[in-house]
Order: structure tokens, then sequence, then C-alpha cells
């Protein structure tokens, strides 16, 4: 390119500097939008507040619930069964009619005793009557001693033929209360065994079995680790238990612990342990499956938050911490044992302290977040003034 003239070298310098000044301009605004164009937004997160609040602490097991009382309905006394007085699955009470048996063989037996009993009675009475003559004559020699003796000794065995006699007819009553099956206690009958008709034999035949639903049982059992636990408060009083079905895990059924086994099993390494609980609406039945929970203790103001919150990384467990400027700060903590939906948080968390709950994967330590309402979506954007819809 030719150079200009001398007299017109020092415009033409200026006006290249400029052009040069205003390149390095438009470089530093394009770095600089590009730059903003860049720049991670905000990411959308919802929050909640930790709280405090007493928690128990609780063991939960698998149990099985156990009829109280069992109990196999059995003749006492031979003969056939002439009369059924419940239906089978029926609920009956404590002396509630079951079963007849024939009773026409015992009322013959008892009134053969009691003829017995009051002829004996009527020997006494005779026994009795020579005694007492006995008694007027030896004192004017008007008998000998061995014919008193006698008259004295028969009103003795006399005696003792009327309380033979009382404890046959006493028997024959008891037969012949015996022909009339009543239940022993208040419970559910089952599937009866024998009809109307059949001949039973008496301690041999099983008619029915009973069982007692109210209160009921639940059976579980503990690993031998956690013995300690239990028997340190029990010293405190007794353990409350809750009973969960697991179609109704949320409608517990509160029991106490009433019974702790003696020794732990060799086989399996723990502790057999009962609850029981009340059972008025029959919800639980013997022989099902349920989840018992047994209550400890209490924690006083135990920090709490939803059990979404914490995040597992190589070093532990973890929540992100929104601050008052809208950063996010990830925030190592302790878990506790879970409360329904909540966990709690035994170390690194303060009541109030904000965290994240959804969003966690659009966060970054020390990025800023956007705190969406508590149903999670984003804030519809406000109409303009006089704009169309």
């Amino acid at each position: 390119m030719p150079e200009p003239p001398e007299g017109k070298r020092a415009p033409f310098a200026a006006a290249a500097a400029i052009l040069f000044l205003a390149a390095l301009l438009s470089a530093s605004c394009a770095r600089k939008k590009d730059s903003q164009a860049f720049e991670r937004p905000p990411a959308p997160v919802t929050v909640v507040a930790a709280v405090s609040r007493d928690v128990p602490v609780y063991l939960d097991e698998v149990g099985k619930c156990v009829a109280r009382e069992v109990v196999s309905i059995q003749p006492q006394v031979s003969g056939r069964i002439t009369q059924l007085h419940f239906t089978d699955g029926a609920d009956v009470k404590k002396g509630a009619l079951l079963f007849t048996i024939d009773p026409r063989p015992f009322e013959a037996q008892l009134h053969a005793a009691q003829a017995d009993l009051a002829r004996a009675n009527a020997a006494l009475n005779l026994a009795r009557s020579l005694w007492t003559r006995a008694d007027t004559l030896i004192v004017t020699k008007a008998i000998s001693q061995e014919e008193y003796d006698t008259r004295k000794n028969a009103v003795e065995l006399a005696q003792a033929l009327v309380r033979q006699a009382a404890a046959a007819a006493e028997m024959a009553r008891l037969n012949l209360e015996y022909c009339s099956i009543r239940s022993p206690i208040d419970g559910r009958a089952g599937h009866r065994l024998v009809d109307a008709g059949n001949v039973v034999k008496a301690n041999e035949t099983i008619l029915l079995t009973i069982e007692r639903m109210d209160p009921i049982y639940a059976d579980f059992t503990i690993p031998q680790n956690d013995l300690t636990a239990v028997q340190k408060n029990m010293k405190a009083g007794t353990l409350k238990a809750e009973v969960r079905l697991p179609d109704e895990p949320e409608a517990p059924i509160a029991g106490t612990l009433t019974f702790l086994d003696n020794a732990v099993a060799d086989a399996t390494g723990t502790v057999k342990l009962r609850a029981t609980a009340a059972n008025p609406q029959h919800r639980l039945w013997p022989g099902r499956f349920v989840r018992v929970r047994l209550l400890l203790s209490t924690v006083p103001g135990a920090i709490l938050v939803p059990a979404v919150a914490p995040q597992l990384s190589a070093k532990g467990p973890f929540v992100y911490v929104v601050k008052p400027d809208s950063t996010a700060e990830m925030r190592p903590v302790k878990t506790g044992q879970r409360q329904g939906d909540s966990i709690v948080i035994e170390e690194g968390l303060k009541a109030g302290e904000k965290v994240v709950v959804t969003g966690q994967l659009g966060v970054t330590p020390g990025g800023k977040v956007s705190e969406l309402p508590p149903g999670g979506a984003p804030p519809a954007p406000a109409k303009a003034a006089g704009g169309k819809s």
C-alpha cells in the first residue's frame, strides 16, 4: 500500500487509532454478552423449614396375632348329642349353652342315687333311735355293755352310709349337668366337629374350639442387640406398643408390652416379646401377621425435615440449606429414625432453617435457587396492562 503524503500522515494515524479502539470495545461487549448468555439461571426448588418437636424412639418388627385363650370343648359324660345351640363362627358368652347330650340316662341315675340317700337316712334315724334307748338302759344295767357298743357303732356306720349315698347323688347330679355343655369363656366359636345325633365319649371327643379375641396378643421378636434398650426402658415403666394391620397402616391399635421371654433363642439370636391390645371390633385376627411398633422412649426437641430432603453422597447424607440470599449450601447431616413422612436430623441442622425438598438435581453448592410455591408449580406470569391474553 502506498504511503500517504507526509502532510496527511497525522490524520491517517488518528483515524487508525480510532478504528482500533472501536474494535476493542466491540470485542469486549461481545464477550460480556456471551458471559451473560451462559450465566446459569436460579434453580427452581421447593423448600420446607426444619421443625422441632418431641419424637418417639421405637422398634418396628413383624408380629403375629395370638388368641388370649383357646379352649377345646370336650364332653365330660358319654352320650348322644341331641341339640346344638349355636352357629359356627358366632360370638358366645361365658356360660352360653352349646350342646345338649341326651339327659334321660343321667336323670334315672340321679333318681336312683336320691333313693339310696333316702334309704340311708332312714337307716340312720333308726340307728339313732336304738342308741338313744340304749343310753337309758345302760344306766339301769338293763342291757350289757356289748349291746350298747353295738348300737353306738350302728349309728356311726349309718352316718357313713348316708355320706356315701349323698356323694353318689351329687355325682349323679353333676353328670346330669354335664349333659348341658356350656362355654367356659367369652370368645368366638370355630367350626363344630360333631352334629346332632353323634355319640360322643367323655374326655375324648373334641366338639368345638373357642378362642377369646378381646383382648388379643401380638407376639413378635427382636434382635438380641436391642434387648438392652428394651430392658433399660422397661425399668421406667410399662412400654407402649402399636399394632398395625398391613392393609390399614394409618390406623394403629394401642397396646402394652406384657411379656419378655427369659432366654435368647439359640438358633436365631432373637428374643420373644408379647404385646396385649384391646380388640373389641375384632380388627385383629388370630394367626394374622401384623406390624408391631414398640415405643421405647421420647426424644424432646428433635429436628425434623421431610424424608425426601436428605441426599446421599460419597461422604454421607447431606441437605441443601437455602440461605437468606437465596443461595444453596451443601450441609452434611446425621440422620435418625423416620417419623412417618419425616426424618430426624440428629446433627447438622437447626430448627427454622430452610431445606430443599424437590429439585435437588438442579442445585449447585453456592448457586442461586428460586423458591416455588408449595404446590411445586412455577408462578404464573403476570399479564401486562391492556395486553392480549
